[in-house]
């Protein structure tokens, strides 16, 4: 029998920083007089009940977790917890619907960016500044899952950097708590920087707190129903990309700059990748803009390069509406959303490292053609590429590949159209927001689906942010054995 004490009590840990997050949208409420403020201290009071009796009724310590425990841990939390922070959206003046609230909170803290909300230019400030926070939350908790947890479970070639900092680690930093703290402030710091840089553009307090939160957490949810292209600010998106890009580099490598070493993020295989790939993109786009759709060379570098990074990262911006480009963009952007960006990172998708595992592990199989008898192992950061890493990889790819289509079919299964059940299981999956079409395009939102359509939205979001294997080795008959 698994001993879920531990489990639950790592929920109950989890749960107190969600408790006092609730206190800022209650205070900002109470500022400006929405009656809101409410729903916020019942949401909070009802929780911090909850965790009391979890704490009174399983008094455990989660010092070692065994691989079971570990599993359902990282599960558990993702959907638990957002069936409390969903209760602020269930009893707001939106009366949203119990699926409507579930799916904003899923979609907030796995930082997909889709929402079922319309009208956010007149939303409660504190309800906005609440999905803000989830985000913000989200991000920092999936840093410390890609840094901590991933890696252990060996997860879809994760174990790459659980072998890179068992070797590393300790130069950092002296423990795994200092580093999940040292990555938490670099977290804090980042937002902060962000904060000023917008305010600096001339953004209202309000709406740049609440942009720097989601842009550090490449999540999304802006304070407007047209994104960021409400302000139509060139300065504002400058801003943005910047930091967008920024949130999607390997955090640890940031943490190596701070302790002197500061060639750490040129020297990092996912960075210089990733950096290479954006710039190839960004360029390849602005060029399509200028040429065919007779931008000036300086509005298809504005556009390409904050939509593109936006996309990529998983973030889910729009400053226009792409979808008008025409279909080479609308194909464009779908293909780029399952990229992501680096790991160790706020940003979601499939993740460059394992593009690059392949890469290499394609290149070594051409070698050998030509050069039969000699030996060449693959590496990547410096870490020999094995056939368990590379096997590792490659099922992760036809796992994604498989639960796509399955998704897709699914979606379609609950009535929607192709276009909106194909991009709406790649950016669930993604982890990006915003899909193709009229429906659930930049220019749309997902409000309007059924509520069949939204759960399983929802799941597709899990399984995106856990890395497909976390949430489906529970269901495999070998799991009550590990």
């Amino acid at each position: 029998m698994i001993d879920f004490r531990p489990v639950l009590w790592v929920i109950v840990v989890l749960l107190a920083p969600f408790c006092a997050a609730m206190g800022m949208p209650l205070a900002i409420d109470i500022i400006n007089k929405n009656q809101d403020w409410q729903v916020f201290a019942w949401s909070g009071g009802f929780t911090l009940l909850f965790a009391a009796l979890l704490t009174n009724a399983y008094r455990a310590t989660a010092d070692r977790l065994t691989l079971q425990q570990a599993f359902l841990m990282t599960v558990s939390a993702w959907v638990i917890i957002p069936a409390f922070a969903a209760l602020p959206f269930f009893f707001s003046e939106l009366e949203l619907s119990l699926t409507d609230s579930y799916f904003e909170a899923m979609s907030g803290l796995t930082t997909t960016g889709s929402t079922v909300i319309s009208g956010l230019d007149n939303a409660p400030p504190g309800l906005l500044i609440w999905r803000a926070l989830l985000q913000w939350l989200g991000g920092i908790g999936i840093v410390v899952m890609a840094v901590a947890v991933l890696p252990m479970l060996q997860i879809g070639g994760m174990q790459v950097f659980h072998m890179e900092s068992s070797d590393t680690s300790d130069k950092i930093l002296p423990r795994a708590g200092q580093i999940i703290g040292a990555l938490s402030l670099l977290y804090l710091g980042l937002t902060i920087a962000c904060v000023i840089a917008l305010l600096l553009t001339g953004l209202s307090a309000f709406d740049a707190i609440a942009h720097a939160m989601t842009t550090v957490a490449t999540g999304g949810f802006s304070t407007k129903d047209a994104s960021v292209g409400h302000f139509n600010s060139w300065q504002a998106e400058t801003v943005i990309t910047c930091f967008m890009f920024l949130a999607a580099l390997p955090f640890v490598a940031f943490l190596k700059m701070g302790q002197g070493n500061l060639r750490a993020m040129t020297r990092d295989a996912q960075a210089k990748f990733f950096a290479a790939l954006v710039g190839i993109l960004v360029v390849g786009i602005a060029t399509w803009l200028s040429v065919e759709k007779g931008y000036s060379p300086v509005e298809s570098l504005r556009y390409a390069s904050f939509n593109v990074i936006s996309i990529i990262t998983g973030t889910g911006y729009a400053s226009v509406d792409y979808g008008s480009w025409g279909a080479f963009s609308a194909n464009f952007f779908f293909v780029i959303m399952f990229i992501g960006g680096c790991a160790g990172s706020t940003s979601c998708g499939i993740k460059v490292f394992r593009f690059q595992v392949l890469i290499a592990t394609f290149g070594r199989v051409m070698r050998q053609v030509y050069t039969p008898h000699r030996v060449y192992l693959p590496r990547f950061n410096g870490v020999p590429i094995t056939q368990e890493i590379f096997s590792s990889v490659l099922s992760f790819f036809i796992l994604f590949l498989v639960s796509f289509v399955v998704l897709a079919i699914s979606l379609a299964a609950t009535g929607l159209d192709p276009i909106t059940a194909m991009s709406g299981a790649g950016t669930a999956l993604a982890n990006v927001g915003p899909g193709l079409g009229n429906t659930i395009g930049p220019a749309g939102n997902f409000q309007d689906l059924n509520t069949g359509a939204k759960w399983l939205l929802c799941l597709g979001m899990l399984l995106g942010r856990l890395e497909l294997f976390t949430v489906l080795v529970l269901f495999h008959p070998a799991f009550r054995r590990l």
